[in-house]
């Protein structure tokens, strides 16, 4: 695949344009500690006995409440589907910036150059593309169609990803107590965002994503062998371990409303590093459209009164703009 010798990030100072407000920056010491408290729970465990089902539960939970994040590991997902999917996306970005911007009626699917990917006038230190992904075969159809294995790879890795999604979602109803089945029909994996971060001059300046709470039930991400992504805990900024073939899983704002505020969607964001590049892939697993979201019922008595009110999925997002300038665009694809 070509690569680009002009492209966007090889520069050797940050342009001013990249460079975020004091109070927004990561900082001097952007890479902060890597958390080791979030856990990383082994779901393969949840097989293994009764017991071991609940104590999995129990540490879902458990994340959900105290970090809103967590790792999982033995999860059923091929390594080699993970990393055949990183490759693909790896190939996709480095590809000449005119093989990409440069596709007629580039329908379902949209790529945000970090030339266009501004932030309150600022541009973001990340490449991106976004595309729904449900009904699955349909949406195929009109997703890239380079590198040639793009729609095969990405479609059986986005297929797993359902898979793995009702198996964490099962087991954190089964945990709150709400029927089996709850999200089988409420559910999709309805969107995809990836992102190739470059190396950055200085990465005390600039960052990939802003602060930003996810508007999902819950996000499946993929960070390759590369850490970056940062999670607010205790009002401080750590960081989430590269854990080699595990998928960082954060509770998005649809599953606190459904669990009445017991899990917790907590701020994130995605800083650079000066090393090497990363890239991430982001699963968002939605309600659907039409589906009304708000605490689950069997939740709720006198002493646990409703935290929030109901509303349709496809209203909170219009209402919160919750996937930027492109909102409106994806909302009709979805």
């Amino acid at each position: 695949m070509e690569r680009h010798s002009s492209k966007w990030y090889n520069v050797q100072s940050v342009p001013q344009s990249y460079i975020f407000p004091p109070e927004e920056r990561p900082g001097e010491t952007p890479i902060v500690p890597i958390c080791h408290k979030i856990p990383v729970i082994d779901l393969e465990k949840s097989l293994v006995s009764s017991s071991e089902k609940m104590e999995t539960i129990k540490q879902l939970l458990q994340a959900g409440q105290e970090f809103g994040f967590f790792q999982v590991i033995n999860h059923g997902i091929p390594e080699d589907v993970m990393s055949q999917t990183i490759l693909t996306f790896n190939e996709f970005f480095d590809m000449a910036d005119d093989q990409i911007t440069n596709v007629p009626a580039r329908k379902g699917w949209i790529y945000t150059g970090s030339e266009q990917e501004v932030k309150d006038g600022v541009h973001l230190w990340r490449d991106n593309i976004k595309h729904p992904c449900h009904p699955l075969e349909k949406c195929m159809q009109s997703w890239p169609d380079k590198p040639a294995s793009y729609r095969e790879v990405v479609g059986r890795y986005v297929a797993e990803i359902r898979k793995l999604s009702l198996t964490i979602l099962e087991l954190i109803s089964e945990g709150l107590g709400i029927e089996s089945g709850y999200f089988d029909e409420q559910s999709q994996v309805q969107l995809l965002s990836a992102n190739k971060y470059p190396p950055c001059p200085d990465p005390s300046l600039t960052l990939g994503i802003p602060k930003h709470f996810d508007p999902s039930l819950i996000t499946i991400i993929t960070q390759g062998n590369v850490s970056g992504l940062q999670v607010m805990v205790d009002g401080k900024w750590v960081c989430i371990g590269a854990v080699p073939n595990a998928f960082v899983v954060n509770i998005g704002n649809q599953l606190e409303i459904i669990s009445n505020g017991m899990l917790r969607s907590v701020e994130h964001r995605a800083v650079t590093n000066s090393r090497e590049a990363r890239t991430s892939i982001a699963l968002f697993v939605n309600p659907t459209p039409s589906c009304i979201v708000e605490p689950a019922k069997v939740l709720l008595n006198e002493s646990n009164p409703p935290l929030y009110k109901f509303i349709l999925y496809k209203d909170f997002i219009k209402a919160s703009k919750a996937f930027g300038i492109h909102t409106d665009a994806i909302q009709k694809e979805a």
